[in-house]
């Protein structure tokens, strides 16, 4: 799905502290806003709603991973003694 990009104020001395103190539990403010407004959305958002704009998603391409080269046997006629 396309993303769009919320816009909200905040006071900046408090927008500092609470990035400090996330920064410490290994978190931001993003992480934790992404979060809170997905669970917002399950919460809200009817679940046939839902459904249908998932079944509208289009999913994104998986990348494709090498095709590991191809071994070399060893020939038939080898190095092994023959009479």
């Amino acid at each position: 799905m396309k993303k769009t990009t919320v816009t909200l104020a905040f006071d900046e001395d408090k927008l500092s502290a609470l990035e400090f103190s996330l920064k410490k539990e290994g978190s931001s403010v993003q992480a934790r806003l992404e979060e809170t407004l997905g669970q917002l959305y399950e919460r809200t958002v009817p679940d046939a709603v839902r459904e249908y704009l998932d079944s509208r998603a289009v999913p994104a391409p998986r990348p494709r991973r090498p095709r590991p080269a191809p071994r070399e046997r060893p020939s038939p006629s080898g190095s092994e003694g023959g009479a």
